[in-house]
């Protein structure tokens, strides 16, 4: 989202008449005219979403160092995924995707909103531990709206913003006004990393949600999500005004509605199949693990809590 200029500025800088004779787009469709779409178009670096993206990898930065220094060092893989995710930020707010999602494409827009929110929240909350955590939740007020992560809360909550975000009026409203579109990026994002909370567990979650009840609440995420793609892929219309305009690249306006859906979709079945291998490996080595604590004749209660959170080296 390019901040301080809409969709009507931009388009304001084209002039001249078409091939037609005409204005630059026909009557039928949109009279705004914009700039051909490009892959290969320049990267946008507006300072009010690249501050906020630079003074988290700093802060993260200075607290896996500082951790470091105390004997606790972060992992790698933890590491990776963090920085994983500031980079899939800066190419979904950034790059070329940015003002082809914005001026020309429902579906590069919504590449775009997968992205920020569910790729980059899942590879942050991935990079994430308690330790680094801990000077965020020393604040009372952050560790009371630690309930906002609790499956039963978290999923209505990312449900609720997925849906509402998608009526024509708001989606609408995001593409013409800064303020909104900002709004709506943030709110994908911090709901994203909402729902892979509870997931991936950097804060204990409640303890009868074990490996088995997680896979259960990735088909209910992925299923919530089917519903809204399949909408999006069987339309015949497109339903947002700001991408009722002639075809580009070949792609209609209903067919860009289409590969919305289909985008949709396919970003959510390779994640969800990636994150249910995981699951399905780890169900299995806890029950392995599990078993073989059993047999060395340990309490049942305190086997399963230890499996359950990960602490049987400690019995």
């Amino acid at each position: 989202m390019r901040l301080g200029a809409g969709r009507g500025g931009r388009n304001a800088q084209c002039a001249g008449p078409s091939r037609g004779g005409g204005n630059c787009r026909s009557a039928i469709y949109s009279s705004k005219c914009v700039d051909s779409p490009s892959l290969l178009g320049p990267w946008a670096f507006e300072p009010l979403q690249l501050i906020p993206t630079l003074l988290a990898a700093a802060l993260y930065l200075r607290r896996t160092r500082t951790l470091a220094r105390r004997g606790q060092p972060v992992s790698v893989w933890r590491r990776a995924a963090f920085w994983t995710g500031i980079a899939l930020v800066l190419l979904a707010l950034d790059s070329p995707i940015d003002a082809l999602g914005e001026e020309h494409f429902f579906f590069m827009h919504m590449l775009q909103h997968v992205i920020l929110g569910d790729l980059a929240p899942l590879c942050f909350v991935a990079g994430l531990t308690g330790p680094i955590l801990r000077p965020v939740l020393a604040f009372s007020v952050v560790e009371r709206l630690r309930v906002l992560a609790h499956p039963f809360v978290a999923l209505p909550i990312w449900a609720v913003d997925l849906y509402v975000w998608h009526v024509p009026f708001l989606y609408d409203a995001a593409l013409h006004h800064a303020a909104v579109h900002a709004t709506e990026h943030l709110m994908f994002f911090a709901c994203g990393c909402l729902i892979w909370e509870p997931v991936l567990e950097t804060l204990p979650a409640p303890a009868w949600f074990g490996t088995g009840v997680k896979i259960g609440y990735i088909f209910a995420v992925r299923l919530i999500e089917t519903v809204l793609g399949n909408v999006f892929i069987w339309s015949s219309s497109m339903f947002y005004t700001v991408y009722r305009h002639a075809p580009e690249w070949g792609i209609t306006p209903t067919h860009d509605l289409n590969l919305g859906g289909i985008v949709m979709m396919a970003e959510g079945s390779i994640v969800t199949l990636g994150v249910l291998v995981w699951l399905f490996l780890r169900m299995a080595a806890e029950g392995e693990l599990r078993q073989r604590l059993l047999e060395e004749g340990l309490d049942p209660r305190q086997v399963h809590r230890a499996v359950r959170f990960g602490r049987a080296d400690s019995l």
